[in-house]
């Protein structure tokens, strides 16, 4: 389905569902920044109630598994307050938020809203380590499976290059406006090998046929970069 026509299905679902506790629709990431690809890109949606309680949660169950049917995750619900007061906790998603986003629906909460810095770079250090042990801990399970394992490494490309745009933000750098740009960067600014990255990106942009990488080659490179801007993050604490 048209993307255009599904979150106008999203929005007429939602205002049916909430009707006057419904205060905004936002569309952010990949999808608000035209580089949603069908295959490895989500539909992220941030759904701002007065309030969310377990009324609120039953009035959507069916939007939201609907939603998710069409292959995106359930909206991200918050109540107005929470808003306003979670950015020194989220500061990676208000920054991500405030750099590619649409109002869908209702009052545009993401102009007014200053973002706390506060725990920012503790933040990006924290989600780089943990997204780091995690994919060791998949692809411990995989390594003698090609297509499994070249599957993870794409499938997490994405979420690293947007840790890397925090880390170079971090570092007094604009943010890069594209995947390869960040790399670029990265590899410009912390020594990130970017060979693996750039191959991952080939097979997710289908410049080149899966089969034409060998991941398990790529893999250690690919640690290695990542733990490159975890120590360059962690240096900024010292």
């Amino acid at each position: 389905m048209d993307i255009e026509k599904l979150l106008a299905q999203l929005i007429e679902r939602l205002r049916k569902a909430f009707g006057d506790r419904l205060v905004s629709v936002i569309l952010y990431g990949s999808g608000a920044s035209g580089e949603h690809h069908e295959r490895f890109s989500d539909l992220n949606i941030l759904c701002v109630l007065r309030e969310v309680t377990p009324h609120e949660l039953a009035a959507g169950e069916t939007v939201f598994r609907w939603w998710r049917e069409h292959g995106s995750p359930s909206p991200l619900l918050l109540s107005e307050a929470e808003f306003n007061t979670s950015s020194d906790t989220f500061a990676i998603e208000y920054h991500d938020i405030q750099r590619q986003h649409r109002i869908l629906y209702g009052k545009d909460l993401i102009a007014p809203l200053p973002v706390d810095d506060s725990f920012y770079r503790a933040q990006v250090e924290h989600d780089l380590r943990a997204k780091l042990l995690r994919l060791r801990q998949k692809a411990a399970g995989m390594l003698s499976e090609d297509d499994l394992l070249r599957r993870l490494l794409v499938d997490s490309l994405s979420t690293f290059c947007v840790l890397f745009r925090h880390a170079l933000v971090l570092h007094g750098d604009e943010a890069p406006a594209t995947k390869r740009d960040i790399i670029a960067r990265a590899s410009q600014r912390f020594g990130v090998d970017a060979a693996p990255f750039s191959k991952l990106l080939d097979v997710r942009e289908e410049r080149i046929k899966p089969r034409e990488i060998q991941p398990a080659a790529l893999l250690g490179p690919y640690l290695r970069g990542i733990g490159v801007v975890i120590e360059a993050v962690d240096r900024l604490e010292k």
